[in-house]
């Protein structure tokens, strides 16, 4: 398994997030970035145990490959 960073946040403080990586083996995206910790929020979804809920900002879906016209798994 390999992941590959495909993109962070330009404007982060100290540049550590958000950010998008892509998991070659599983064709999956891992994203990291801020932690959901709202209840009002989170009273609102139906959350698994074995989830858990990020907020991403739009501005980064520009580093999905698809978004590009690109197929990371081909």
């Amino acid at each position: 398994m390999a992941l590959h960073k495909l993109g962070k946040a330009p404007e982060s403080p100290d540049g550590k997030s958000p950010t998008v990586y892509y998991d070659d083996a599983r064709g999956t995206y891992l994203l990291q970035s801020w932690k959901v910790t709202d209840e009002e929020r989170l009273s609102q979804m139906d959350i698994p145990d074995h989830e858990t809920v990020i907020e991403f900002p739009r501005r980064m879906m520009q580093f999905f490959p698809e978004v590009n016209g690109d197929n990371p798994g081909a």
